[in-house]
């Protein structure tokens, strides 16, 4: 799924009005209802995709389909259950251009997945991890998955030997966590695709400071307030937000790459290719991760050529 136009606007800026014809193109988007996922859904579908809203509540996702123009459906998937996912991916029966892997928690008190993973690093990252790989012999253009510039928080890793933070919980920590295994799972994902010989991209993107409501589910009362204000004064729209993921969906980019706001801290502005830690390019990290992830889910690598 790429375009090789001039995507560039009078100024310089890419914007969702340059989407290319998606016409005959499908798309699921986690966490379509509302945020930056409902934002993607709007302008894939205004550019002709067919785009599936993999939600939680069908009731929240049909009303949120009813308010786009276009071609949509509603499917449930509850990414913090893998029985949910496993039912999400058998029930799907057709080739799939585009797998955006949007739903997010961010910064819960302490919470566990159906399975009993702490919930941040259980949705956010081994709910898409199982999701895709169950769907990957489908998928026929991109994986697009949005991280967070708070992949960069302070001396953030993996925390291989308690992935659960099980006495060592910490909201932001678990958040800056779920979203570095986003960085490496896109890495060794791509780093497959390659090696099987697959032409689908795997690509990461990241909103920069958006005003969501995913911010007022947050622990801390403090940090909360914090966040409405930032959200009034600082953060740019939902339609913005979901530039870089519409960007990194729709253009012609290298895979693994990494797309964000061109702006001043990546906070805001127009999707470009940006940087990530050095944690988030470690190959070995990524690998360890894959390999945990697969044993934690019980989902395997589904391409049918070997991969070192």
């Amino acid at each position: 799924m790429t375009d090789t136009t001039d995507t560039r606007g009078k100024r310089g800026k890419w914007n969702a009005a340059l989407l290319p014809d998606l016409a005959g193109r499908t798309a699921v988007i986690t966490g379509a209802n509302s945020g930056i996922g409902l934002a993607a859904a709007r302008a894939l579908a205004g550019a002709g995709a067919h785009v599936v809203f993999a939600v939680r509540d069908l009731a929240r996702g049909g009303a949120a389909a009813a308010r786009v123009n276009g071609s949509t459906e509603v499917r449930r998937l509850d990414l913090a259950d893998l029985d949910s996912v496993r039912e999400f991916a058998a029930g799907w029966d057709r080739p799939l251009d585009l797998l955006i892997n949007n739903a997010g928690v961010m910064m819960l008190p302490e919470q566990r997945t159906k399975q009993g993973f702490e919930m941040q690093f259980g949705t956010n990252h081994l709910g898409h991890f199982a999701l895709t790989n169950l769907l990957l012999p489908q998928v026929t253009g991109r994986v697009v998955t949005v991280s967070s510039g708070a992949h960069r928080w302070a001396d953030n890793v993996i925390h291989f030997e308690d992935v659960n933070l099980r006495g060592n919980y910490r909201p932001t920590r678990a958040y800056a966590q779920s979203k570095l295994a986003n960085l490496l799972f896109t890495l060794e994902l791509q780093r497959r695709l390659t090696e099987a010989g697959s032409a689908v991209r795997a690509l990461a993107a990241h909103p920069g400071w958006t005003a969501t409501n995913l911010q007022s589910h947050t622990a801390n009362p403090l940090v909360r307030t914090f966040m409405a204000v930032g959200n009034r004064l600082l953060a740019q729209d939902e339609a913005a937000g979901a530039l870089p993921t519409l960007y990194a969906a729709t253009q012609d980019l290298p895979g693994a790459a990494y797309v964000g706001p061109d702006g001043p801290a990546e906070m805001r502005g127009a999707p470009t290719l940006v940087g990530r830690s050095t944690a988030a390019s470690d190959p070995a990290a990524a690998r360890r991760l894959w390999t945990l992830s697969e044993e934690l889910t019980g989902v395997r690598w589904p391409l049918t050529a070997t991969v070192r």
